[in-house]
């Protein structure tokens, strides 16, 4: 058994009609699932030999009830799902799937994986940016951007946010045409998209099923899965396969798919839409639907157990009917027409079997692009009145409590102790529980992305960490700028700066401790409790509720921020007045920096390998 899966037509953007002889086939796909039980492993079949073809300038409908193994079809065909459980071999253009492929197909998940912050227009500029060839300049890009905007009626709304669950932003079916204008912008000689009418108006959903026809007008194949849509929407496919419990049912022209039916005994009885007719075909379900004689009389010939009440056949009968129906009457026929190989000349050939990436950027400006990206969109959260108001009201709290402390005394000096370990452990916590978030909950966008192949992984990487230093420098200004001055520290812009300078390090350091745990994980409860406990244990060995830490113990001090954190600000305010504050030599502090720079780089560096190990495991 093999797939046979081929698309043509790479190259250059045309808005001209275009007409091609080449198509696209899959024959006998399979694939298969291994259950892992406590003591076993079962294989279970999710698809059993699926054939088909679409030519260029055609829409092919994937049907079929939930389960039935629509959108692991669509993934197998736009390699997306390359494992060793498929059956046989994906090729394009007679060539096995290669890198080189990933930039030249668009694929629109069934969710919307958008970022809520950034504008209609943004959104599509950043991604025409990224993905579109080398070759062309930033302004012929963002041209292009455009011009998408006003294909797909996208103009009205290109300066509104996407929006999300908590910030309001365009409509549900402005969305969906977003995240089809992200796939159309790099004119991809092949679209798929997964159920891109679910949770929209009837309206709605006839206007997005139309833009895909429009695209397929021009010379372009679209393939995508539909639930159970319109009588509208259903006349606006060219081809179709329906599919019932991994099993191919039908394929050939959606408007002769009732005409088959009813050629092998199935009719409808009253008028229906063609797509509930299927559907219902599709379960078993012969409600208000002709019964054929060969299957009446192969159930009259069993026990009577086997029929439902209403004298009909059980699924389960008329599922293996329809598929013997079809591998009978059809089957082999369309077998036999996909057998030809296709007329292509060398240099087409060679395109699709290079196994060299395609970039649409150089690193550089990867990076460059990511980073403004990032700090566009981050913006809001991190000025968010609600952040701001935490940080100045514990400011103007702590400022109140330590109000002008005394360090000429022994009491003092203890107060201000005090104070410079919960600047350390806020400074500590407060980043740690920002960074946990960033991954875990950018991972649907990395790995849509990342399918792409819109960046490299180290730029992603590189521009999210940097992105968020500037904002990060902000808040602490505030902070220090109420707290030093009410809490009478050492008045002087050296040591100002100095303490400035050691929080930054603790929350750069910190930073990278959240970035490695959620990195790692990927969940953020598990997450969120593995920070609780180390944050709590990095506090409690801080060196200021415990003097003596016992050896065997002892080495956990080495490991916490907070600990280095707290012993340079006590070098900071009393290096050149005494020798000793709290036990602590106020020396020059470079083992202290070094330990916090340490830190930065080594918790990143874990973070970067947790996400790279990430992407191998998705991409085996």
């Amino acid at each position: 058994m093999f797939i046979y899966y081929v698309f043509s037509s790479f190259g250059q953007m045309r808005t001209c009609k275009v007409t091609s002889t080449k198509e696209r086939r899959f024959t006998d796909v399979t694939y298969k699932v291994i259950i892992k039980g406590m003591t076993s492993c079962e294989e279970r079949d999710i698809l059993n030999g699926i054939t088909g073809a679409v030519n260029p300038g055609e829409v092919l409908a994937l049907m079929g009830p939930s389960g039935s193994g629509k959108t692991t079809l669509l993934n197998l065909l736009g390699g997306r799902l390359i494992q060793s459980t498929v059956g046989g071999s994906i090729t394009y253009n007679d060539q096995p799937y290669s890198k080189f492929l990933k930039s030249r197909i668009g694929f629109v998940t069934q969710d919307d994986v958008l970022f809520p912050h950034l504008t209609v227009e943004e959104t599509l500029m950043y991604a025409a940016r990224l993905r579109l060839p080398k070759v062309l300049t930033r302004q012929q890009k963002e041209k292009r951007a455009v011009d998408v905007i006003y294909e797909l009626g996208l103009e009205r709304c290109q300066d509104t946010m996407i929006g999300g669950s908590f910030v309001r932003g365009v409509s549900g079916g402005e969305r969906k045409r977003v995240c089809i204008g992200n796939e159309i912008i790099i004119n991809p000689s092949l679209l798929f998209l997964d159920e891109p009418t679910s949770g929209l108006d009837s309206t709605t959903a006839l206007r997005t099923i139309q833009t895909l026809q429009d695209i397929a007008e021009v010379g372009k194949t679209v393939i995508t899965t539909i639930h159970q849509p319109s009588s509208r929407l259903f006349h606006k496919f060219d081809k179709l396969i329906l599919l019932g419990k991994g099993s191919l049912l039908y394929f050939g022209k959606a408007s002769e798919a009732i005409v088959y039916f009813s050629s092998i005994g199935c009719s409808p009885l009253i008028a229906m839409n063609p797509a509930e007719f299927l559907l219902d075909l599709a379960n078993g379900n012969l409600t208000d639907i002709s019964v054929p004689s060969e299957l009446e009389d192969k159930v009259q010939m069993e026990n009577s157990e086997t029929e439902t009440g209403n004298g009909k056949p059980p699924p389960a009968v008329v599922h293996e009917y329809l598929v013997e129906a079809y591998e009978s009457r059809v089957a082999d026929t369309e077998k036999k027409k996909l057998m030809a190989p296709l007329p292509l000349d060398d240099e087409l050939k060679s395109k699709v079997s290079s196994s060299k990436r395609q970039w649409g950027a150089s690193w550089w400006q990867q990076y460059c692009i990511l980073f403004c990206r990032g700090i566009k969109e981050r913006k809001h959260d991190y000025f968010s009145w609600l952040r701001i108001t935490q940080v100045l009201s514990t400011a103007i709290i702590l400022g109140l409590l330590w109000w002008q402390s005394d360090s000429k005394t022994i009491r003092g000096r203890q107060d201000q102790a005090g104070l410079l370990f919960f600047i350390a452990v806020f400074w500590g916590f407060f980043p740690v529980f920002t960074a946990i978030f960033t991954f875990p909950q950018e991972r649907a966008m990395l790995g849509k992305e990342r399918a792409a192949d819109m960046y490299r992984l180290s730029a992603y990487f590189l521009a999210r960490t940097t992105s968020d230093l500037p904002l990060d420098l902000i808040l602490p200004v505030l902070f220090l700028l109420v707290v030093y001055f009410m809490a009478g520290l050492r008045l002087s812009a050296s040591h100002f700066f100095l303490s400035m300078l050691t929080v930054f390090l603790c929350i750069v350091a910190a930073q990278g401790l959240g970035l490695a745990i959620g990195a790692t994980l990927m969940d953020l409860k598990r997450a969120t409790t593995l920070a609780s406990v180390t944050v709590m244990t990095f506090m409690l060995a801080g060196g200021y509720f415990v003097k003596k830490v016992p050896v065997f113990i002892s080495w956990i001090r080495y490991m916490s921020f907070n600990y280095h954190t707290y012993k340079l600000l006590l070098k900071v305010q009393y290096q050149d007045i005494m020798p000793t504050v709290n036990g602590i030599k106020t020396d020059s502090g470079l083992k202290e920096v070094g330990a916090l720079v340490a830190m930065i780089f080594g918790y990143r560096f874990l973070a970067y390998l947790s996400l790279r190990k990430m992407q191998l495991h998705c991409e085996a």
